[in-house]
């Protein structure tokens, strides 16, 4: 018998402090109606961004334990949904994941964790930007950032992934970065975090172009002078809610692009440590809201 629910398969990391990938998968997408089912890829006592000597888990072995199971129980999802990894090896599982629990007509979202803001996490490595590759292959839709984008593309890093107030992104260069990414085999390429030459202010754009339609579009995004951990996990998860509910590529980036503003509106007041992330529980309600504006436009 049919979920009378959309189901997820999320496959992120959690941590028991601060609201990061599952912390926010989780909310995220029940909120939004949809059953989360993660596949934890590490435990971790409190996210790492702003935190030391924190304790961490790996679950390579129990992943496969996991995907195992779910395997004889002849689990299907409505999506599969992919963020932190901590291993090639773990890249391989969310690929049997892909292949054994998800239909012709599910959703593969890969968001490939790799770095930011002009640099490799130091928890990467090469091999793991060849994996995410060779993994994004298999996915519908996929959100780097521009220096993953860049990584991913094999681009030496733009100066606007460095400092994104004082340089900016041609959008012929945009344009031909999201048609490479699409050679890599997604239907929705996606890069976050890109300041466009020529926009009006401060801030960044969410840029996109649709394979089978052949169109680009972008959102922006308000320039808001705080980083917070969690702010990608909370983009791709509302992205992916709205995806699976019958939104198109547009909308689906307009509400997602709309709900982090306006979580960071929420939050900026607050004289709390930025590691704390997103006040995520005081806008969940707004999930449930239609968009007071569409904002997308054609790129």
């Amino acid at each position: 018998m049919r979920s009378p629910v959309l189901r997820v398969a999320a496959i992120h990391d959690l941590s028991g402090f601060g609201r990061t990938s599952l912390t926010v998968v989780i909310p995220v997408l029940s909120a939004m109606g949809i059953q989360v089912c993660p596949l934890p890829t590490a435990a971790l006592s409190t996210q790492t961004s702003g935190f030391d000597d924190f304790c961490f888990v790996d679950l390579s072995s129990a992943m496969r334990d996991f995907l195992a199971h779910w395997r004889s129980l002849g689990l299907r999802f409505d999506a599969v949904y992919s963020g932190f990894l901590g291993s090639p090896g773990q890249v391989e599982t969310v690929a049997a994941c892909i292949e054994s629990c998800l239909p012709e007509d599910g959703l593969a979202v890969v968001d490939p964790v790799l770095g930011d803001n002009g640099t490799l996490d130091p928890t990467m490595s090469m091999e793991m930007v060849e994996k995410q590759r060779w993994l994004i292959a298999r996915a519908d839709c996929i959100t780097p950032n521009l220096t993953e984008a860049a990584l991913l593309l094999g681009e030496p890093m733009p100066a606007a992934a460095l400092d994104q107030r004082n340089a900016h992104m041609e959008t012929e260069m945009i344009r031909d970065w999201l048609l490479r990414l699409a050679e890599l085999g997604p239907v929705f390429s996606l890069i976050t975090s890109v300041p466009l030459k020529g926009r009006r202010g401060e801030g960044s754009s969410v840029v996109a172009y649709n394979r089978r339609e052949r169109r680009f579009w972008r959102v922006d995004c308000d320039y808001i002078p705080a980083f917070y951990p969690g702010t990608g996990d909370t983009f791709t998860s509302v992205l992916t809610g709205s995806l699976l509910q019958g939104e198109n590529l547009p909308l689906a980036m307009d509400r997602a692009v709309q709900f982090v503003t306006l979580g960071l509106r929420a939050t900026f007041g607050y004289a709390l440590p930025a590691r704390d992330g997103i006040i995520l529980e005081k806008v969940l309600g707004s999930l449930h809201a239609p968009l007071p504006m569409s904002t997308y436009r054609i790129l």
